[in-house]
């Protein structure tokens, strides 16, 4: 079993930006989510953009604990609830179309990377994952999105984007987060009211050994879980 490697609070964290602020330090532990483009809609997107530049220009860094719980309710868990009341055509409820979106995944799994736990979903994808240490988050999010746009999109016969442009991302600061990382996929489908074949799940051998809890998964989550993606890196 591979272990992962956590946030290292010593060392510089390399910030890049797209519309989404990304956080990244060699060979870490990534919680990413990436998601259709239709998942949400443009008026909610846009409406929660503007809240948010507000709320972070009222709210400057560095953040209190109090404010980094408002910042989770009034967005990171908002965006959640919308992806999992399933907006769009959510094409991804497909075995087929799942089916290649796991190929891409496991395609360098043990070469670029190490998976550790995903789920695909109707309309977005989570994916836990430690990088090889040569390897760049963004450049891996990029070959899976392209490579499985294109096929998605000659399959369906499609056109035009089918992934949103940017992702969310947390880099993984410790076991505990791990396990709340894990645990958090396998909730999802749940949380979501999805039957068996309307989703894909897997997990590694260590993911199982640390996050199995005493009893089943429940259907709500932790409103402060740090699994739950904010745009905001490992803030």
């Amino acid at each position: 079993m591979n272990s992962p490697r956590f946030l290292n609070r010593l060392i510089d964290v390399e910030k890049t930006a797209h519309h989404l602020p990304h956080w990244e330090q060699p060979g870490r532990c990534y919680f990413v989510t990436f998601r259709m483009a239709d998942s949400i809609p443009a008026k909610l997107r846009s409406e929660w953009m503007a809240e948010r530049e507000q709320w972070l220009e009222d709210h400057p860094r560095p953040h209190t604990p109090e404010e980094a719980g408002e910042y989770q309710q009034k967005f990171t868990a908002r965006i959640e609830r919308w992806l999992d009341a399933a907006h769009g055509s959510c094409v991804l409820r497909q075995s087929e179309c799942r089916e290649i979106i796991a190929g891409a995944l496991q395609f360098f799994d043990a070469k670029r990377y190490h998976l550790h736990s995903w789920v695909i979903m109707p309309n977005h994808v989570h994916v836990l994952l430690s990088l090889q240490e040569s390897e760049q988050l963004g450049k891996i999010l990029s070959s899976w999105k392209s490579y499985t746009a294109n096929q998605l999109n000659d399959l369906l016969g499609l056109s035009g984007p089918f992934w949103q442009e940017d992702y969310f991302d947390r880099l993984v600061r410790d076991e505990d987060h791990f396990v709340r990382c894990v645990r958090y996929i396998r909730r999802n489908p749940i949380k979501a009211h999805l039957p068996p074949e309307a989703y894909s799940i897997w997990e590694d051998a260590l993911s199982r050994q640390w996050a199995t809890p005493s009893k089943p998964p429940s259907a709500s989550g932790t409103p402060n879980d740090p699994a739950l993606p904010s745009g905001e890196g490992s803030s």
